[in-house]
Order: C-alpha cells, then sequence, then structure tokens
C-alpha cells in the first residue's frame, strides 16, 4: 500500500530491477531525526541530524528549521527545483501544513564533500504536545553502497508495517530512532508513525525494504570490553582502588555515534539487539520499580519497598540506612554527614536463608560509619561508590574498621554498589548493594543504574520524610491543645478518649473539655471544626480558648455560643465549627445544654439502664451568623452518664449517620465496670459498625469522646444561709461555719474556714445594695464556700500597705485558700473559695450530735436552693 509520497520521478515507468541491485539495497541504515514544531521551529534534534546537517544539538533547538534542514516537499511551498545537472536539490521555503506523509530524495551540497544524496520522510503529528512534523533523514552512502544511485526510481515511501516478517519486533524497534523523550510523547509519535506508515525504501510497487536504525552499537560494545579488560588487570596486579567516579555514560538512542558505520554485511544483528536488550531491560527494571515504591507516605512503609525492589532482580542483597533525624520526623537534616553522624539501618532484604545476617548487620542498628570505608565514602561525596569484586585484602581492610562485628563473611567476594539517597543535593541515606560470587558483578551500567534507583527512592524517601514531620508537628499542635482532663469533678466523673484519623492529614479539629465553674458545676463541651490539617487544628486552639475564657464568665449556654460564633466571624469565613456546651450542676441535678450544629448527646439512665438521644434544638454551626441559639434543661438523676461525640465516631462514608448514632446509642447503654471500660465499649462496637461488607474500615475522620458520669452531691453535704445586710452577720456567719464543719467531722478545717468566711462576708455585706447575703458550703473532696451578692462589680486583688484600712480581704483568701475566684450572676456577683480538707469526707468520723442551733439562725435555706 502506497501513502502519499513526493518521490522524484521520471515519469518513464518502473524499471525492472536486477538482483545485483537488490541484494546492494538494504534498509539498516543511520537515520537524522528532527522534530519541529508549529511555528517551524526545531524541538528535538538527534546526533545523526548533526552528522548529515552540520549544527549541533545546542546550535539547533529553537532555530527555524528552514535555516538547518530545508527539506522539499515537507515545507510550506515546498517545490523541487533541480540544479545544473538536472538532480534534485533542497530548497529553503518555511515549514507549513501537512497532513499527509510525505518522503523524498534531495541533493546538497557540503562543504569539502562534495554533493550529498538524502532520503528524506516525513510525518505530520497531532496531540496535546509541542510537537507537529517529524522528519526522518538519511545518506544514501549508508544505504546500499552505488545502488541508489545507479537508479533514482529507488527511493523512500511509507507501508504497513504489518506486510513486513517480525512485524511485532519492527514496531517495537521504532521507538528508537526517535530523540530522548518522555514515554508518553515517544508512544504517541510511535502510535501516529505507524498509523500513517512504517519508512521504507520502495524498490517497486510489489517490493519494499522497511527501513531500521544502525547505531553503530558494536563500537560501544568494544570500547566496553576493552575497558573490562583493563579493570580485571588492575585488580590482579592489586585490588580495585575503593573510589567514587562517574560511570562512563551507556549510549543513548537520542546521542548515537555515527562515526563507526560499519558495513551492514559485517553487523552481527543478535549482538546489536543484545546491547539494545541490556539497556531495555534496565529501563524495564526501573520502571517496574518506580511503580511499586512510593504507594504510600507511611515512611517505614517506603524504606521497605524501596529495599525490597532491588532484590534479587538487581541484586542479592539491599541495606538500607537513614539519618537518624529522617526516620524521627524531625526535619531536614542540617548539613553534611560527618564521622559523628548516626545512621539507622532500617531495612535488610537479601536471598540467603532467612536469619543468615541477623547478627551482622541487624535491623534497627544504630551505627557511625568509620572514615575509612567506602559507605563513609558513599555518603560525605554524595556519589555512588562501585568496588566489581571486594578481594580478601581489600575485603579484610574494610571489615578491620568496625569493631565488634565481622563483615568479612558479607562482604568478600562479593560485587558491591553503594549508592546515596539524596533529595535537594543532601544526603538523607543510602543503599548497600551487593552480588554474589558467581553473579556478573556490578559494572558501570549497574552504577548508572542504582544511582538512578537511588535518585528516585530519594524523591520518594523525601516525600514521605515532609509527610512525616508535618504530621508529627500537626499532632504534636494538637496533643497541646487537648485538655488534660481531671477524672474527677465536683459531682461528676469523666473519661475521654481521642483517635486520630487514618486518612491522609489525619490531624483534625476535634476537641473536647471539662471546666470548673462556680458553684461546683462543670461545664463539658465537645465541638469539631470541619477540616483536617494544621489549619483545622490551630483554629481548634482559638475557638477552644474563646471558650474557656467565656466560661470562665459563667455565661450561659446559649450567650456562649452566640459570642463564640461572633468571634468566628470575626477571624475569618473560614470559621466553621460545630460545638456543643453543656453545664451540669450537681446539687440541682440539673443540665443545661445548647447546640451549634452537633451531634445531641446520649444519656443514659441509671435507674434502668436506658439510654436516650436528648432532643435539642441543633442551631446552626459556629461561623455561620445570624442564628439564634436555644437553651434546653434536661432534669438528671446521680448516676446518670452523659455521652458527648464528634461525628467521626457515628458517621461512616456510604452509610446513614442514623445508624451510626443508634449504634452509640445502644453500645452506650451496655454496662461497664468502670469509666474507661465504658469508653473502649463504645469504640470498639462503633469500630465494628463501621466496617464495609469487604472488611475494610469505613471510618477515615478523627474521634473526640467525652463521657461524664453525673453523680450529683447528696443534700447533706450542701448548706446554705441567707445573712441581712447587718455587719454583725459576720459574727453569726462564723458561728454557723463551725458547726456545720464540727457536724460534718472536719474540726481542724475550721479556723481556717472560719477566717476566710469572715473576710469574704464583710466585703460582701459592705457592698451590697438591697437585698440579703447568701453564704453557702459545699462538701466534696475539698470545702466550697460560697458568697453572694447583688452587687455586679467583681473585686480585684489590691495591694495595701501596712497602714491601709481595707484590700487585705482578697490578699488573705488568696494565700490561704486553694483555689479562688469571682463570677457574676443574674442578680449579682459571686466570690468562691476552695479549701483543703485535712480529712476527706470519704474519712470523716460519723456526724456528731447536733449541737444546739445559734438563736438568730432562723435563715436556713433548702439545700437545694441555687444560689
Amino acid at each position: 500500500m502506497e501513502y502519499g509520497t513526493s518521490r522524484c520521478d521520471d515519469g518513464q515507468g518502473e524499471p525492472p530491477v536486477v538482483p545485483e541491485q537488490r541484494r546492494g539495497v538494504h534498509g539498516r541504515m543511520p537515520l537524522a531525526v528532527v522534530v519541529i514544531d508549529a511555528e517551524g521551529r526545531v524541538t528535538h534534534w538527534s546526533s545523526g541530524a548533526r552528522r548529515l546537517f552540520g549544527p549541533t544539538r545546542q546550535q539547533a533547538v529553537g532555530r527555524l528549521a528552514v535555516d538547518l534542514m530545508p527539506v522539499s516537499g515537507a515545507l510550506r511551498g515546498a517545490e523541487v527545483r533541480t540544479d545544473a545537472t538536472g538532480s534534485p536539490e533542497l530548497d529553503d521555503s518555511r515549514l507549513g501544513t501537512v497532513y499527509y506523509p510525505t518522503a523524498g530524495r534531495a541533493r546538497m551540497a557540503e562543504p569539502g564533500h562534495g554533493q550529498v544524496d538524502v532520503l528524506w520522510w516525513a510525518y505530520p503529528l497531532v496531540g496535546p504536545g509541542p510537537e507537529r512534523l517529524l522528519v526522518l533523514a538519511a545518506d544514501t552512502k549508508g544505504v546500499g553502497g552505488d545502488a541508489l544511485g545507479r537508479d533514482d526510481r529507488i527511493g523512500p515511501g511509507f507501508a504497513l508495517h504489518t506486510e513486513f516478517p517480525g512485524a511485532e519486533r519492527l514496531a517495537g524497534r521504532l521507538p528508537d530512532i526517535l530523540p530522548n523523550m518522555g514515554p508518553a510523547t515517544a508512544g504517541r509519535i510511535v502510535a501516529q508513525v505507524l498509523e500513517l506508515g512504517y519508512p521504507v525504501l520502495e524498490i517497486s510497487h510489489h517490493e519494499r525494504v522497511p527501513v531500521t536504525p544502525d547505531w553503530g552499537m558494536p563500537r560501544y560494545r568494544e570500547r566496553r570490553a576493552r575497558q573490562e579488560a583493563i579493570r580485571r588487570s588492575a585488580i590482579a596486579a592489586g585490588g580495585a582502588p575503593v573510589q567514587a567516579h562517574a560511570p562512563e555514560r551507556a549510549p543513548d538512542p537520542d546521542d548515537v555515534d555515527l562515526e563507526y558505520a560499519p558495513d551492514p554485511d559485517d553487523v552481527d544483528p543478535d549482538d546489536v539487539d543484545l546491547e539494545y536488550a541490556a539497556v531495555r531491560e534496565r529501563l524495564e527494571f526501573l520502571n517496574e520499580v518506580s511503580g511499586r515504591i512510593g504507594t504510600s507516605l507511611d515512611l517505614a512503609r517506603t524504606i521497605r519497598e524501596v529495599t525490597s525492589a532491588a532484590v534479587p532482580r538487581f541484586a542479592d542483597f539491599a541495606g538500607t540506612h537513614l539519618r537518624a533525624q529522617v526516620l524521627a520526623g524531625e526535619g531536614f537534616p542540617d548539613g553534611p554527614p560527618d564521622v559523628t553522624t548516626v545512621w539507622h539501618r532500617v531495612w535488610v532484604e537479601h536471598n540467603d536463608e532467612p536469619g543468615r545476617w541477623d547478627d551482622t548487620v541487624p535491623v534497627g542498628e544504630s551505627i557511625a560509619f568509620p572514615e575509612h570505608t567506602p559507605f563513609f565514602q558513599c555518603m560525605v561525596t554524595g556519589e555512588p561508590v562501585l568496588i566489581p569484586h571486594i578481594s580478601d585484602e581489600v575485603g579484610d581492610r574494610i571489615a578491620g574498621q568496625f569493631e565488634k562485628r565481622d563483615l568479612r563473611p558479607l562482604i568478600n567476594g562479593r560485587s558491591i554498589l553503594i549508592v546515596p539517597l539524596k533529595a535537594r543535593d543532601v544526603v538523607l541515606g543510602f543503599m548497600v548493594l551487593l552480588r554474589r560470587p558467581g553473579r556478573e558483578p556490578f559494572d558501570d551500567m549497574d552504577r548508572t543504574t542504582g544511582a538512578e534507583l537511588a535518585a528516585r527512592a530519594g524523591l520518594v524517601l523525601d516525600n514521605a520524610r515532609m509527610y512525616t514531620y508535618q504530621e508529627n508537628v500537626a499532632e504534636t499542635l494538637q496533643d497541646s491543645m487537648l485538655p488534660q482532663v481531671t477524672p474527677r469533678m465536683a459531682g461528676c466523673d469523666t473519661a475521654t478518649r481521642y483517635l486520630p484519623g487514618t486518612r491522609l492529614g489525619r490531624v483534625g479539629g476535634d476537641w473536647f473539655d471539662t471546666i470548673k465553674l462556680p458553684g461546683s458545676r462543670t461545664a463539658l463541651v465537645v465541638g469539631d471544626v470541619m477540616g483536617h490539617g494544621l489549619t483545622s487544628a490551630a483554629m481548634m486552639g482559638q475557638l477552644r480558648t474563646a471558650v474557656q475564657t467565656m466560661a470562665a464568665l459563667d455565661l450561659p449556654p446559649a450567650q456562649l455560643l452566640r459570642n463564640l460564633d461572633d468571634l468566628a466571624q470575626r477571624l475569618g469565613e473560614h470559621y466553621l465549627a460545630t460545638c456543643l456546651y453543656a453545664v451540669y450542676d450537681p446539687v440541682s441535678s440539673e443540665l443545661v445544654v445548647a447546640n451549634a450544629g452537633h451531634i445531641p448527646p446520649v444519656l443514659v439512665r441509671a435507674q434502668d439502664g436506658r439510654s436516650e438521644l436528648l432532643n435539642l434544638p441543633t442551631g446552626a454551626p459556629i461561623g455561620v451568623g445570624g442564628v439564634p441559639f436555644e437553651t434546653v434543661t434536661v432534669r438528671v438523676a446521680p448516676g446518670d452518664r452523659l455521652v458527648l461525640c464528634t461525628d467521626g465516631l457515628v458517621e461512616v462514608r456510604g452509610q446513614d449517620i442514623g445508624a451510626g448514632i443508634a449504634a452509640l446509642c445502644e453500645s452506650a447503654a451496655h454496662p461497664a465496670a468502670s469509666m474507661d471500660d465504658a469508653c473502649d465499649t463504645i469504640i470498639r462496637a462503633l469500630a465494628a459498625a463501621s466496617r464495609d461488607t469487604d472488611g475494610r474500615g469505613g471510618r477515615k475522620d478523627d474521634v473526640a469522646l467525652l463521657m461524664a458520669r453525673l453523680n450529683g452531691i447528696p443534700a447533706e453535704d450542701v448548706a446554705q444561709w441567707r445573712l441581712a445586710l447587718d455587719p454583725s452577720e459576720v459574727g453569726r456567719a462564723r458561728w454557723l461555719v463551725r458547726e456545720r464543719l464540727l457536724r460534718w467531722g472536719l474540726p481542724e478545717s475550721v479556723e481556717t474556714a472560719e477566717l476566710l468566711v469572715s473576710e469574704a462576708v464583710t466585703n460582701a455585706i459592705r457592698h451590697a445594695h438591697t437585698h440579703h447575703v447568701r453564704l453557702r458550703l459545699v462538701r466534696t473532696d475539698a470545702l466550697l464556700c460560697e458568697v453572694t451578692d447583688d452587687d455586679h462589680e467583681l473585686p480585684a486583688l489590691l495591694s495595701a500597705d501596712r497602714d491601709a484600712e481595707s484590700g487585705r480581704g482578697l490578699r488573705v483568701i488568696s494565700k490561704l485558700a486553694r483555689e479562688w475566684g469571682t463570677s457574676r450572676t443574674g442578680r449579682g456577683k459571686t466570690v468562691w473559695f476552695e479549701q483543703a480538707l485535712a480529712h476527706p469526707a470519704e474519712q470523716a468520723s460519723p456526724h456528731p450530735a447536733e449541737t444546739p442551733a445559734h438563736p438568730a439562725d432562723q435563715t436556713l435555706a433548702h439545700p437545694g436552693e441555687r444560689r
């Protein structure tokens, strides 16, 4: 089949081709390969093009093709002109748009060599790349001697490659003619060439010879053989020196040597195929390794993949060492390595019997390598080190540098190649590769292959290192922001769990908190910032701090969420989070809750073990703005459990969240010996529920879980009184405190409590306006005292000199109390303090008989009354 050609023909018909001429015509030839873009400029220029047309690659790339190789017929306005002898010559027209392949013969003048006959083939190209024209050209002298010169009607053409025997092999050799370019680009060009027609030498319409490139490979093989002979002579003379030097570059199909153009009858095609098979095998190995490594950003897994990829196809033993900073995820190493640098042997792979080298080179060992060893030379120079054969003398010298180990059985008689693992010109580690005696030793081509393997592995390891470092930073940040929750608060016990997500960038914005409030109350908080990573963790820290600050002001739950929403909008439009804020009062046995788009909590009743999802107004997430928040009050009983969590616990990709919430309610109702056991039961149950049908884990998000057992405070452990706005009530207050502490069996706490109550009540009576002052004592693990009045101005801790009449009350309280504080209430303020008990309540002696009440003690309030 003929594909349109512009081959010159005299129009006299097809002459007979004599056998002698046919035997002289062959398709193996040195080719010039040029790729041109849409603007007519050269993008690829092979060494064959330099030989044929003159300019070097550096001179040609980027220039107009017509200035370098004006091939007739392939360019705009192409007209075949003839010189004085009537022979066709090359023109100087610009590149044009060609929609079909063209071919032709031309003659050009070469300084010092006379005229040169040229065959050419031109292919139009399409695709996403800039390549628009592929031109192949060859000197007729490399084709068939004078055969073409005697008959101009033997010329270039196109045919289906399937017309020839060995079509697959022929198509497989076609990529070899292309300049050095990526596999995607080369594959696209080859596919178009095969579709448009394989280049052939056309003898007649029925007799064609396919063109195959001749790269002169025997010359390279002979040069390698001479080098190998020199190397073996050097070894025989005294052993190979330990050195790192740049390898001689293997033949590149884009930079072939055409000075050596052997007669085709002297070239063994099998030899050429063997050379190319070796190069192709190494490329296939590297491509295979590239596909096997880097499947994960987990540093340990990446190291195992890199090490295992080399055995057994490339080496019999491979060991990978990394710098300590890299393995620990501490960031990029500082400075070049030296004799003090500590390396960790992180993985070893070999095809010897299992455990053969466990004692000699154990995995996990930390070691600093001696200076006069090939290992040290590789890590300080950053270049591969090759010793084709380790003689006993060389092996003994290397092994002698190490104490408490004998490396000779591992290295003597073997071939060793040490390649650095680098990223951004910094050595992160190195890989030791060994081949057994009897296997072909490492050579220069292996050095190049090993260096390329190490380069690819270095990039993958650096990516894993950076991910590990960033993950460590994010986790450290998040851990520092998560609270150290006190397991026992006044009137309630708590337990928590936090589980990082399994997805990439698993650090998230989930948080929980328990905050101590005045009046023995506890604030329970759980929230979830939308998104993952450092940004979400930082947002979480800001919102958590804001919640703690506003909780200290004793704001009602709805007002607190309102203020938090305003803050998030001021911080930026990306601040979005859900939050649940609950306040538990163990004295009144009430739970006050407000919700901002979060999953409602689950309440497990102690009476019957029944669990229920609290019916709360959903509210809008924090940061949306313009949506009111509502407060709901829930009555609870001692022993009830409250479970708060983030959506990562109940939400599973591909499942309805209702199923997860139902599983949460069911697992929360299971009885447990302790709060920690109850949390673990919930985690296990929800983890099992999140499994996909194929057994894979379906939960990817992080999880925050907060459980509180609402124990309450018995009525007999609470006492409160109303005091008139009369200075004499200070003495009565001291008497009431003394009598109550004696009744509770706390005589050693009386004196300090009397003094502190006296100071607090005196200040309250002095600053109150129209209402009475309230005094309340609460006995838990500590003694809590609260004094409330109707003045809204909070007292401040002042410095008082020796003669001052005021300012000492709060200083005395600050000095003697374990904790103290002030807070605003709806009707004024409260000053509170905690006093450590000399005898904890659980160890107190039985209550003594009550002493007669003070005559003025007529205002004893009900223990359940709020302050």
